[in-house]
């Protein structure tokens, strides 16, 4: 199921019509690339951001760098593990958001509740 979350546009960067936006969620930055904008994208408007679980990557234990922008800190509040898929959800800030991974990567990980992610 496709999470909506709440977010306030905090900056948009364009160049021709390449659009760069940031959006500030509970505190922490995500970017969403684009071509063409709506003029209702101005600085400080609320929006509801969409959020496909098979979407949301986790990492663990990272060292280095990595080319992903969206990089938010979260805390495992439950793992649901089925034969094939692991469903987890996330405490980012006040919102609650799932990542749908594979059981082998899940137990790969060594995922636990509580985990930082």
């Amino acid at each position: 199921m496709i999470k909506k979350i709440l977010a306030e546009i905090t900056r948009v960067q364009s160049l021709d019509n390449l659009n760069i936006v940031h959006f500030n969620v509970t505190g922490q930055t995500l970017t969403m690339v684009s071509l063409d904008l709506n003029e209702d994208v101005k600085i400080g408007t609320s929006v509801l951001l969409n959020i496909k679980p098979t979407s949301v990557a986790l990492a663990k234990n990272i060292q280095g760098e990595l080319s992903y922008s969206n990089q938010l800190i979260s805390k495992i509040v439950s793992i649901d593990n089925g034969e094939l898929l692991s469903s987890i959800v996330l405490r980012i800030g006040t919102v609650h958001v799932e990542s749908i991974i594979t059981l082998a990567s899940s137990k790969r990980m060594n995922l636990r509740v509580d985990d930082e992610v």
